[in-house]
């Protein structure tokens, strides 16, 4: 059980990581400058991100008001809702938040070419992809900036638990951008600074139900834009 001293501390980390995300975000780094969340903090992200500590209240009055949000008169839930009701502890709200900011730390991530916290937040698969490009653009000395303007709207697309007890649940995610690839010289080569696209990314996490870690691992992505 969580004690308030514990919730305290878990909120100074999220403070510290805001703050951390406030000061890279919607930035233009030189290449030679670039920051990274070091590896104590991703390893922390989304275990701090996805516990209730947005309250100052006791472990048992905050499974009370994930009870009372998850269980409204079953034929009110929609099919997507009746499968995140199977998740233990998962809030609906609560998971939307995290992956907005998951969202944003794995897009900085990738453009800054930071494969250590890649590696933690995204599956095999995904990471080899990503690690990839990374390599590409690094030998071609091109490198990728992605200013965000703001999130229009972030939903869930859908949800399902397979017959192994593993969760995927599906973000759709509508956010304005600026995004531009750079040549050694810093000129740009693809996009157009001046330019806010319009840009749809589909997303999907995975999770053990029955995990005791409340981590959920990116393990596919894909995007449309105007």
């Amino acid at each position: 059980m969580m004690t308030h001293l514990d919730i305290i501390f878990l909120l100074v980390l999220v403070v510290v990581i805001f703050q951390r995300l406030k000061s890279i975000l919607g930035t233009r780094p030189e290449q030679e400058h670039r920051v990274k969340l070091s590896k104590e903090s991703a390893e922390k992200l989304y275990d701090i991100l996805m516990k209730e500590t947005q309250k100052a209240q006791n472990a048992e009055n905050l499974k009370e008001t994930e009870s009372e949000e998850l269980t409204p008169v079953d034929e009110e839930l929609s099919g997507v809702d009746k499968v995140l009701a199977e998740i233990p502890n998962f809030n609906k709200s609560q998971f939307l938040s995290a992956a907005q900011n998951a969202f944003q730390i794995i897009t900085e991530a990738f453009n800054n070419g930071d494969t250590e916290t890649l590696e933690m937040l995204v599956d095999k698969n995904i990471f080899k992809k990503f690690q990839d490009v990374i390599e590409q653009r690094r030998n071609d000395n091109i490198s990728a900036e992605t200013d965000f303007i703001c999130f229009d709207s972030i939903d869930i697309l859908n949800a399902e638990i397979n017959d192994d007890k593993i969760a995927k649940i599906t973000v759709k995610y509508v956010s304005e951008q600026v995004n531009v690839l750079r040549n050694a010289d810093g000129n740009v080569i693809e996009g157009d600074e001046n330019y806010i696209q319009n840009i749809e990314d589909i997303w999907t996490f995975e999770r053990a139900i029955n995990s005791t870690s409340p981590n959920w691992i990116l393990i596919s992505t894909k995007k449309t834009h105007d």
